[in-house]
């Protein structure tokens, strides 16, 4: 008779060292969260210090463990050259990198203007790319057979359906970010690296405010009007997009490469 197969630590991040761009709030504040709850420990970036380094003091304060703030703007190579450089000075190896970092960019198609698509562009997809390729050698001394690496692109449900805001590069760049997501894991999961991308849905964040007249609030307005709209009859949590990324980071997700996962309380799936 086989031995009992073990469930223990399914779901375990503890131990692990985690870089989050765009950590300072929104999707990206959210999943820090759940990893410093997880245990693991967090860097996160964004490109205003004193907002990414008031966010890394209350996530200890809250959570406890260790969040370590390395504001970096993404916008541009420099940026992504030198957030690379910062880690890799502070760590020998990355076990998780979360390319949560994004820019949106709303106008009529008419007057669209080629600096709403070209930062859009730079953020959310060279940005992905190019910080994945600079810490690759940190990810790659974490891999192993029995210990991959992951790598999480955030995309949007705007790329992969079309959305009813004038934000045409946002959605664009969203579909790329899922195929880039493809197109590494077919290069990298051999080395065990593996990537899927999440798309999230409406979750009440200061992007998704402004594009529903919030004026960027997140707190004090209605977000059950928003949610009322979605088949599941709410707005996304921290605990909704935070357990998907934990589950694809640990040893319960090690199967599933290459996937966009669509965290959206059903649009895309039942809409």
């Amino acid at each position: 008779m086989s031995a009992p197969v073990s469930f223990d630590n399914l779901f375990s991040i503890r131990g692990k060292v985690a870089l989050v761009t765009g950590g300072s709030r929104g999707i990206g504040e959210m999943i820090a969260a759940g990893f410093l709850a997880g245990g693991a420990k967090v860097y996160i970036s964004s490109r205003k210090a004193a907002a990414c380094n008031e966010t890394a003091k209350r996530l200890m304060a809250e959570y406890g463990g260790e969040c370590i703030a390395l504001p970096a703007d993404l916008s541009n190579l420099e940026g992504v050259e030198g957030l690379a450089k910062q880690l890799s000075e502070r760590e020998a190896k990355l076990d998780i990198l979360v390319n949560n970092a994004g820019a949106a960019w709303g106008e009529k198609l008419e007057s669209f203007s080629e600096a709403g698509w070209d930062k859009v562009m730079d953020t959310n997809v060279k940005a992905v790319f190019f910080l994945t390729q600079k810490l690759l050698p940190l990810l790659r001394k974490a891999a192993s057979a029995q210990t991959p690496a992951r790598v999480v692109n955030i995309g949007s449900i705007d790329g992969l359906k079309s959305a009813v805001f004038d934000t045409f590069s946002y959605g664009a760049s969203k579909a790329a970010v899922h195929h880039l997501t493809r197109f590494l894991a077919a290069h990298l999961t051999k080395e065990h690296i593996l990537f899927n991308a999440i798309a999230p849905g409406p979750f009440p964040t200061w992007m998704l405010s402004t594009g529903v007249g919030f004026g960027g609030k997140t707190e004090g307005v209605d977000w059950n009007a928003v949610g009322s709209r979605n088949p599941s009859g709410r707005v996304g949590t921290p605990q909704d997009i935070a357990g998907l990324a934990i589950f694809l980071c640990s040893r319960a997700g090690e199967f599933v490469v290459g996937q966009t996962i669509a965290c959206d309380g059903g649009i895309v799936g039942v809409s």
